[in-house]
Protein backbone atom coordinates (compact mmCIF):
# COMPACT_ATOMS: atom_id res chain seq x y z
CA UNK A 1 0.00 0.00 0.00
CA UNK A 2 1.33 3.35 -0.98
CA UNK A 3 1.88 5.79 1.78
CA UNK A 4 -0.50 9.10 0.84
CA UNK A 5 0.77 12.45 1.96
CA UNK A 6 -2.11 14.62 3.61
CA UNK A 7 -1.83 16.79 -0.02
CA UNK A 8 -0.33 14.44 -2.28
CA UNK A 9 0.38 14.99 -6.28
CA UNK A 10 -0.72 11.25 -7.91
CA UNK A 11 1.19 10.75 -10.92
CA UNK A 12 -1.32 8.29 -13.32
CA UNK A 13 1.27 6.07 -15.19
CA UNK A 14 0.88 3.33 -17.58
CA UNK A 15 1.13 2.44 -21.54
CA UNK A 16 -0.56 4.92 -24.18
CA UNK A 17 -4.14 3.74 -24.15
CA UNK A 18 -4.45 2.40 -20.44
CA UNK A 19 -6.72 5.66 -19.79
CA UNK A 20 -4.23 7.77 -17.84
CA UNK A 21 -5.92 11.03 -19.36
CA UNK A 22 -9.99 10.24 -18.27
CA UNK A 23 -8.86 8.71 -14.97
CA UNK A 24 -6.98 11.44 -13.67
CA UNK A 25 -10.05 13.96 -15.47
CA UNK A 26 -12.07 12.10 -13.09
CA UNK A 27 -10.12 12.43 -10.06
CA UNK A 28 -9.21 15.48 -10.58
CA UNK A 29 -12.46 16.49 -11.03
CA UNK A 30 -14.27 14.58 -7.87
CA UNK A 31 -11.13 15.93 -5.34
CA UNK A 32 -11.31 19.46 -6.41
CA UNK A 33 -7.32 18.98 -7.53
CA UNK A 34 -4.83 21.01 -9.95
CA UNK A 35 -4.67 18.77 -13.30
CA UNK A 36 -2.02 18.15 -15.59
CA UNK A 37 -1.74 16.76 -18.94
CA UNK A 38 1.60 15.35 -19.23
CA UNK A 39 1.22 15.03 -23.33
CA UNK A 40 0.97 18.40 -22.94
CA UNK A 41 4.46 19.37 -21.72
CA UNK A 42 6.28 17.55 -24.90
CA UNK A 43 8.27 19.54 -26.79
CA UNK A 44 6.87 19.90 -30.58
CA UNK A 45 9.50 17.81 -31.63
CA UNK A 46 8.57 14.48 -29.67
CA UNK A 47 5.00 14.84 -30.40
CA UNK A 48 5.84 15.15 -34.61
CA UNK A 49 8.12 12.07 -33.69
CA UNK A 50 5.24 10.28 -32.19
CA UNK A 51 2.88 11.21 -34.71
CA UNK A 52 5.43 9.73 -37.33
CA UNK A 53 4.99 6.95 -35.84
CA UNK A 54 8.88 6.91 -34.16
CA UNK A 55 9.12 5.57 -30.72
CA UNK A 56 10.90 8.58 -28.55
CA UNK A 57 14.06 8.28 -27.32
CA UNK A 58 15.54 8.62 -23.43
CA UNK A 59 17.27 11.56 -24.91
CA UNK A 60 14.06 12.98 -26.11
CA UNK A 61 11.59 12.26 -22.85
CA UNK A 62 14.28 14.32 -20.48
CA UNK A 63 13.58 17.85 -20.83
CA UNK A 64 9.74 16.62 -21.13
CA UNK A 65 10.16 14.64 -17.73
CA UNK A 66 11.90 17.46 -15.89
CA UNK A 67 9.03 19.73 -16.96
CA UNK A 68 6.75 17.52 -15.28
CA UNK A 69 9.06 17.02 -12.18
CA UNK A 70 8.75 21.59 -12.19
CA UNK A 71 4.85 20.55 -11.57
CA UNK A 72 5.17 18.19 -9.01
CA UNK A 73 7.61 19.96 -7.23
CA UNK A 74 6.00 23.16 -7.37
CA UNK A 75 2.66 21.66 -5.73
CA UNK A 76 4.57 19.39 -3.21
CA UNK A 77 6.68 22.62 -2.44
CA UNK A 78 3.25 24.46 -1.55
CA UNK A 79 1.48 21.64 -0.13
CA UNK A 80 -1.28 21.77 -2.85
CA UNK A 81 -2.52 18.28 -4.04
CA UNK A 82 -2.80 17.35 -7.76
CA UNK A 83 -2.64 14.98 -10.63
CA UNK A 84 -0.43 14.31 -13.58
CA UNK A 85 -0.74 12.11 -16.33
CA UNK A 86 2.79 10.24 -17.80
CA UNK A 87 3.35 7.44 -18.72
CA UNK A 88 6.36 6.87 -16.53
CA UNK A 89 7.35 3.55 -18.43
CA UNK A 90 10.97 3.22 -16.28
CA UNK A 91 11.96 3.64 -12.84
CA UNK A 92 15.19 5.84 -13.94
CA UNK A 93 11.89 7.94 -15.35
CA UNK A 94 10.02 7.71 -11.96
CA UNK A 95 13.39 8.05 -10.28
CA UNK A 96 13.34 11.91 -11.72
CA UNK A 97 9.64 12.44 -10.69
CA UNK A 98 9.21 10.81 -6.96
CA UNK A 99 9.47 12.87 -3.93
CA UNK A 100 8.10 13.41 -0.77
CA UNK A 101 4.30 13.48 -1.35
CA UNK A 102 4.32 11.63 -4.41
CA UNK A 103 2.30 8.32 -5.33
CA UNK A 104 2.58 7.11 -8.38
CA UNK A 105 -0.75 5.21 -9.92
CA UNK A 106 0.21 2.39 -12.13
CA UNK A 107 -2.39 1.61 -15.07
CA UNK A 108 -2.43 -1.97 -16.02
CA UNK A 109 -4.06 -3.93 -18.63
CA UNK A 110 -2.66 -6.74 -20.72
CA UNK A 111 -1.69 -6.18 -24.10
CA UNK A 112 -4.76 -7.23 -26.31
CA UNK A 113 -6.83 -5.16 -23.61
CA UNK A 114 -4.80 -1.77 -24.70
CA UNK A 115 -4.74 -2.70 -27.77
CA UNK A 116 -8.44 -2.61 -28.63
CA UNK A 117 -8.87 0.60 -26.44
CA UNK A 118 -6.14 2.51 -28.77
CA UNK A 119 -7.86 1.06 -32.03
CA UNK A 120 -11.11 2.77 -30.86
CA UNK A 121 -9.48 6.44 -29.79
CA UNK A 122 -9.04 9.04 -32.64
CA UNK A 123 -7.46 11.79 -32.46
CA UNK A 124 -4.47 11.23 -30.40
CA UNK A 125 -0.73 11.60 -31.85
CA UNK A 126 0.19 8.12 -30.49
CA UNK A 127 -0.54 5.79 -32.69
CA UNK A 128 -1.70 2.30 -31.66
CA UNK A 129 1.47 0.93 -34.00
CA UNK A 130 3.89 2.36 -30.61
CA UNK A 131 2.10 0.39 -28.17
CA UNK A 132 4.30 -2.55 -28.59
CA UNK A 133 7.25 -0.27 -28.14
CA UNK A 134 5.43 0.92 -24.50
CA UNK A 135 5.58 -2.78 -23.72
CA UNK A 136 9.13 -3.68 -24.28
CA UNK A 137 9.76 -0.37 -22.31
CA UNK A 138 7.58 -0.80 -19.45
CA UNK A 139 9.02 -1.68 -15.86
CA UNK A 140 6.33 -2.00 -13.33
CA UNK A 141 6.95 -0.51 -10.03
CA UNK A 142 8.48 -2.29 -7.45
CA UNK A 143 8.48 -2.33 -3.55
CA UNK A 144 10.94 0.31 -3.37
CA UNK A 145 8.42 3.05 -4.95
CA UNK A 146 5.75 4.95 -3.38
CA UNK A 147 2.70 3.17 -5.90
CA UNK A 148 -0.56 1.86 -6.05
CA UNK A 149 -1.69 -1.12 -9.03
CA UNK A 150 -4.72 -0.84 -10.52
CA UNK A 151 -6.38 -2.93 -13.38
CA UNK A 152 -8.29 -0.65 -16.19
CA UNK A 153 -10.69 -3.84 -16.76
CA UNK A 154 -12.98 -1.71 -14.90
CA UNK A 155 -14.51 1.82 -16.06
CA UNK A 156 -12.78 4.83 -15.87
CA UNK A 157 -15.02 5.46 -12.89
CA UNK A 158 -14.55 2.33 -10.86
CA UNK A 159 -10.83 2.56 -11.51
CA UNK A 160 -10.72 6.58 -10.14
CA UNK A 161 -13.13 5.70 -6.93
CA UNK A 162 -10.47 2.72 -6.28
CA UNK A 163 -7.60 5.26 -5.85
CA UNK A 164 -9.65 7.35 -3.48
CA UNK A 165 -10.67 4.42 -1.67
CA UNK A 166 -7.24 2.68 -1.48
CA UNK A 167 -5.48 6.27 -0.49
CA UNK A 168 -8.29 7.41 1.42
CA UNK A 169 -8.54 10.41 -0.21
CA UNK A 170 -11.06 13.13 0.13
CA UNK A 171 -12.20 15.98 -1.38
CA UNK A 172 -12.61 18.24 1.88
CA UNK A 173 -8.59 17.75 1.57
CA UNK A 174 -8.49 19.46 -2.09
CA UNK A 175 -6.81 22.50 -0.54
CA UNK A 176 -4.65 23.32 2.22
Amino acid sequence: MAKTAQHPVLVIMGVSGSGKSTVAGLLAGRLGWDLAEGDDLHPEANVAKMHAGEPLTDEDRWPWLESIADWIRAHTGSGKPGVVTCSALKKRYRDILRGEGVVFVFLEGSRDNISDRLASRHGHFMPPALLESQFDALEAPTADENFISLSVSATPAEVAQEIITRLKLDAADARP
